[in-house]
């Protein structure tokens, strides 16, 4: 079991921590986040210090990885290129809770984490740097790109690709064979028919594109 680090210290970053204890693979030393003092505590868990901290906190706690706790998909990109840039050496690790579903031949990227009931079917495979995210389920022969996230109780069909950056919102739906592409958000409750461009806001039911969007922008 080794020593991690958890780098934000939202309610993302609790319900991470929980998935942690549970797989029982690795030890949440403490968690860095600007916008906390050092030494207040998330679930029993100090805050450490910020991203700048690294060199000397991997050196003093004997530090193996960390997860990145950021629910924004882009914002989270962001930090991982900042964390890389000051501590190239840290390894970002992986969580999937116990009592989540994974098929046959299914994959899960560094830095990426799997919540309670999900469903992730045969042949199905998530990026780097994603969040699959409770009761959420991704059928067969699916992807999800680098940095991309099913909220709550999302679901897709079979054959079915999530773009880089891309949020697929809590309770939607993706029938089978639906492409979303790059930084386009699917929003809460939709159901979606037809693939999806690059770049734009889509949702209703059945989903229409309602605006573009840039990169970066916020979900709402």
């Amino acid at each position: 079991m080794g020593n991690i680090l958890i780098i934000g210290a939202s309610g993302h970053a609790k319900v991470i921590i929980d998935i942690v204890q549970q797989e029982g693979k690795h030890n949440v030393v403490g968690l860095l986040d600007p916008g906390l003092e050092v030494g207040a505590k998330v679930l029993g868990y100090p805050v450490l210090g910020t991203e700048e901290d690294l060199p000397t906190l991997i050196e003093s706690h004997a530090i193996q990885g960390a997860i990145v706790a950021i629910g924004d998909n882009f914002t989270r990109a962001k930090v991982v290129e900042g964390v890389r840039a000051i501590s190239p050496e840290l390894v970002f690790v992986s969580a999937v809770h116990p009592k989540a579903s994974m098929g046959l031949e299914t994959s899960v990227g560094e830095g990426s984490v799997v919540m309670a009931g999900v469903a992730i079917n045969p042949c199905s495979s998530v990026g780097k740097f994603c969040i699959v995210n409770t009761n959420a389920s991704l059928d067969h022969d699916s992807i999800m790109e680098d940095f991309s996230s099913l909220a709550p109780g999302a679901l897709t069909g079979g054959n079915c690709q999530i773009g880089q950056y891309s949020a697929v919102g809590a309770g939607a739906v993706l029938i089978q064979g639906i492409k979303v592409g790059e930084h386009t958000i699917i929003g809460a409750g939709s159901l979606l028919m037809s693939s999806v461009e690059s770049f734009v806001t889509a949702y209703g039911t059945p989903a229409k594109t309602i605006r573009k969007r840039e990169q970066g922008d916020k979900y709402s």
